[in-house]
């Protein structure tokens, strides 16, 4: 059924965002995902939420790797047990202990070297810059310079990464997820916890107020609910 299609790298994590990215590029390409562990607290949770939103998209080629560096390297709540997790999102510029430093760029590494394997020309991320955590490898400049360092170091230099939600607010975000049919229960953003969602973390909390703004009842199951913090 894809064989009139150009293929196409989705990184999915399998949170939210990269949900309806991951839809995105399977209505438009021959999409192939990638999921990267590396060590997080609820990485096996975040890889059933990989596997079962490729069910459900019918995206059949997969690639699941671990990246020992980053949980080696630490610095982060999200791989280092010794940082607890912030329960609420950061006020103001300050970029907040679940960034992990560095990380898109291992996990665009990956993607580049599995675009050239498989002949694909796009890298699809949900990287988003609104109703963020503000981290830095979520800006719009960084991807562009990243773009450039394909274009020199790669075979064809013909790979694009696309970042389609990188200006939307949340709540939009979850409207065009809608409107793609995107398995929002069976994603999982919650930074703590793989049972139920804490609903205090960052990620929790961020999504949480999406929910509530764009009018719509989150699926997934969360210990608390607040969304006026």
């Amino acid at each position: 059924m894809h064989e009139n299609k150009k293929r196409a790298v989705v990184l999915l994590s399998g949170g939210m965002d990269s949900c309806v990215c991951a839809a995105l590029a399977a209505r438009d390409y021959a999409a192939a995902a990638l999921h990267v562990s590396y060590g997080q607290r609820t990485e096996r949770r975040e890889q059933q939420s990989f596997l079962a939103i490729c069910d459900r998209l019918n995206i059949r080629d997969r690639l699941v790797v671990r990246n020992e560096a980053l949980r080696a390297i630490g610095g982060s709540a999200l791989t280092d047990e010794n940082i607890a997790v912030p329960t609420a999102p950061t006020a103001g510029h300050e970029i907040p202990a679940t960034y992990v430093p560095f990380r898109n760029a291992h996990f665009l590494s990956v993607a580049v070297s599995w675009a050239e394997v498989l002949g694909a020309s796009k890298i699809y991320i949900g990287a988003v810059e609104p109703d963020s955590s503000g981290y830095p490898d979520c800006r719009p400049a960084y991807y562009e310079a990243f773009n450039r360092v394909i274009a020199a170091g790669t075979k064809e230099g013909n790979i694009q990464i696309v970042t389609p939600l990188i200006a939307m607010r949340k709540a939009e975000i979850i409207r065009l997820g809608l409107e793609l049919n995107a398995p929002f229960d069976l994603t999982w953003s919650c930074y703590s916890h793989e049972d139920q969602a804490c609903g205090l973390c960052d990620s929790c909390v961020l999504r949480l107020r999406a929910f509530a703004a764009a009018g719509i009842r989150d699926p997934i199951p969360y210990e608390k609910e607040i969304v006026d913090c």
